[in-house]
């Protein structure tokens, strides 16, 4: 039995290849993403670092937690830790800027100085493939969709999925977390 299943297995492969990547594709480190700049950048440059990823947004009632998140990437990055920014525009059009615009606005006035990627959907059929990644591997209230904006992940050193934020829990009070994971 075990036989037959492969060889169906291994036939899918052979006329539907697409198939075989999307099998593959199962590691955060296999991903990649544009930046704000546009240029691509695979997540594997973030190998062995402390990964928190964030769905942001400019205009949203928790925008400021972006000098939070500043203080903490200023903090820790000697340390490790990185925070790569995803603007989103899918939760009450709160990201309507352009790409310049909105990596111009996060430097001027929260000294955003961590990577910050192009707009992204965090949800749907349009949806990036690192968020479709990260809303399988840590399901939150609403199971596979990010819930608003500021949704944070954190990915352990060797690239796994460890914790899901709500948009509510504030950057500092996240800080017991991101010692916890450096120090693992």
């Amino acid at each position: 039995m075990a036989l037959k299943s492969l060889a169906i297995v291994e036939a899918e492969w052979f006329f539907y290849p697409h198939i075989r990547v999307r099998m593959m594709m199962t590691t955060f480190y296999d991903i990649s993403a544009d930046n704000i700049r546009g240029e691509s950048v695979s997540m594997n440059e973030f190998a062995g670092k402390l990964v928190l990823v964030v769905n942001t947004a400019s205009e949203c009632g928790f925008t400021p937690q972006y000098r939070g998140l500043q203080d903490l990437y200023a903090k820790y990055k000697d340390q490790g830790l990185v925070i790569i920014g995803f603007p989103c525009n899918q939760f009450g059009g709160q990201e309507p800027g352009e790409n310049t615009d909105i990596a111009e606005s996060c430097l001027i006035n929260y000294g955003v100085d961590f990577p910050m990627f192009a707009k992204v959907d965090v949800n749907g059929a349009d949806s990036h493939a690192l968020f479709q990644y990260l809303v399988k591997a840590l399901p939150g209230t609403f199971g596979s969709k990010v819930k608003w904006n500021f949704t944070k992940f954190m990915i352990s050193r060797d690239g796994k999925p460890l914790k899901r934020f709500a948009p509510t829990k504030k950057p500092e009070s996240m800080e017991a977390d991101i010692v916890r994971a450096l120090k693992a």
